[in-house]
């Protein structure tokens, strides 16, 4: 009787261990499933590529191969004219342990290593799949034109941008590649000494391309001046507010008229002149 029970118990005791190991791979498998996932969403603080499509489509295009930064490394133009010896490549495709990018995808860290602004973009035609999208930096001429990149935008940190304390420093500005066109130096006097005057940099959002140089060359110990994604740097009105001035803003609203938008209400029911003599009210 006990030999026809032993062989039900074994199988039994396989079945429950078989059970929780599965349930530990199945387990475990989840556990780098969600780690994978959550690596797999890039910060928005990430800097992509010159014409790197919006960053949704920008991964469902890259196929991650590589060749963007392999023609970066390999420029021409990669040659220190000091030293004669290469540079250190801008993009980098990111690896397992790069923080806050998706995995296989290129980005660059201004601050480690800029972008040169190479005359003839070789990044953008290396790649494959339109995710660099060439003719986003073609001009009307149908050549590649550097001054149509747009890998992000220099912000100025007032704070600590030693130009702002009353320091002469221009290193941002004389290190832009489109100098007193991205970067202009506004002259204040500084009543603080009566003798000097301030040299503040002033950024132009129209013209900057997020290349970095400025960011690199700044001497702060922390960069006073850093590149940010474009919609992480600039703020965004709200769709009510229209720019009068701007056709395609116009646009966007389509029809709409004036008076059909009304911002009245129990204290507009008054008129100016009314609340002259009789002082604050707020009802």
């Amino acid at each position: 009787m006990s030999t026809q029970k032993k062989p039900e118990i074994t199988a039994r005791r396989r079945f429950f261990t078989d059970t929780a190991h599965h349930a530990g791979l199945g387990l475990l498998g989840g556990l780098l499933w969600a780690g994978y996932a959550d690596k797999a969403r890039s910060s928005v603080l990430t800097l992509r590529p010159p014409a790197a499509l919006p960053e949704a489509d920008f991964l469902r295009t890259c196929i991650k191969c590589g060749l963007c930064a392999e023609a970066c490394r390999n420029r021409d133009s990669n040659i220190d004219k000091e030293t004669g010896k290469p540079r250190p490549e801008t993009l980098k495709m990111a690896k397992a342990d790069t923080d806050g990018v998706t995995v296989g995808t290129p980005y660059f860290v201004a601050r480690d290593v800029p972008c040169y602004m190479c005359d003839d973009i070789p990044c953008v035609p290396a790649c494959p799949t339109g995710a660099l999208d060439e003719a986003s930096v073609t001009n009307g001429e149908g050549e590649l034109d550097f001054r149509k990149m747009d890998m992000g935008l220099a912000v100025v940190d007032t704070n600590s941008c030693i130009a702002f304390w009353g320091l002469q420093c221009d290193l941002c500005y004389r290190a832009c590649p489109l100098m007193d066109e991205a970067i202009k130096l506004h002259y204040t006097r500084n009543s603080r000494t009566g003798k000097h005057a301030f040299l503040e940099p002033i950024v132009d959002m129209n013209v900057c391309t997020g290349c970095g140089l400025c960011e690199k060359a700044c001497p702060t110990e922390k960069a006073a001046i850093f590149v940010l994604p474009r919609e992480v740097a600039l703020g965004r009105p709200g769709a009510h507010y229209v720019k009068g001035w701007d056709k395609k803003d116009q646009q966007r609203v389509g029809e709409r008229k004036m008076e059909n938008i009304t911002t009245h209400d129990k204290r507009s029911e008054k008129k100016a002149a009314d609340y002259l003599n009789d002082g604050v009210s707020y009802e």
